[in-house]
């Protein structure tokens, strides 16, 4: 609608300034957006009308806005085919976007009951557990916590110490091919700590796949649990 004048309403004007800026490629897809009152001061007009022309852009699904982080603009989600041969970078690659991962942690500890199982070792047994960060494009896409048994894998923790590839540190240490022997996925809700990583909102929906991977010889080198930010990725299912 258009005032009396016959004038743009404000906030109609302040989205589409900010669609030319997306459209221009001023900001990129994870991209966050100046803050309301960086907006506000560059507009000329308080928070209130920003918060209008932003919400105009978020019904058109080029912006997503996070309580308490900012708005972000809306991302292209990334193919990730699940099936018996699943490798991060190269899944990646093959959809065009640039890998990354960051180590946040490596420990060894005695495994759970769930983790025995899934490895078929002895409940109590030591393993080594690498949690990470993944990342396309320079935008985090999912957490992952990957448990490997440390006594069949004697030298696993100084291998992942070296690199971030878990597929170079399986082969560091013997294991030169390995398959996925079953996944089961799962919708969940963000934890604080996940939602921190990930740029989300505590709560807001993830999809979590739990896996087992094996060698060879059939024998469980891997049981890993990877937490999706589910408007991130497009999980696609392979023979």
């Amino acid at each position: 609608m258009r005032d009396r004048a016959g004038k743009t309403p404000i906030w109609q004007a302040i989205a589409a300034s900010l669609r030319s800026d997306l459209a221009e490629g001023r900001y990129a897809p994870g991209d966050k957006l100046p803050t309301e009152a960086a907006l506000a001061e560059r507009f000329g007009v308080n928070r209130h009308t920003v918060r209008h022309g932003i919400s105009a852009l978020v019904a058109d699904g080029l912006i997503r806005t996070r309580r308490g982080a900012g708005a972000f603009v809306s991302a292209t989600p990334t193919d990730y085919p699940i099936g018996k041969r699943v490798r991060f970078h190269e899944n990646l690659i093959a959809a065009g976007r640039r890998p990354e991962k960051r180590v946040l942690d490596v420990e060894q500890r005695t495994t759970t009951a769930g983790e025995a199982h899934a490895l078929k070792i002895a409940p109590g047994e030591r393993v080594c557990v690498y949690h990470g960060l993944s990342l396309a494009d320079g935008q985090p896409i999912a957490v992952f916590e990957s448990v490997f048994p440390a006594v069949r894998l004697g030298g696993i923790a100084d291998a992942l110490a070296q690199t971030s590839s878990v597929t170079e540190a399986l082969r560091a240490v013997g294991v030169l091919d390995y398959t996925r022997a079953s996944t089961r996925l799962t919708a969940v809700r963000a934890t604080a700590m996940q939602a921190l990583h990930l740029l989300v909102a505590e709560g807001d929906p993830l999809l979590r796949s739990s896996s087992v991977n094996v060698d060879q010889d059939t024998r469980p080198v891997e049981y890993g649990r990877t937490w999706f930010a589910g408007d991130r990725v497009t999980l696609t299912l392979e023979e």
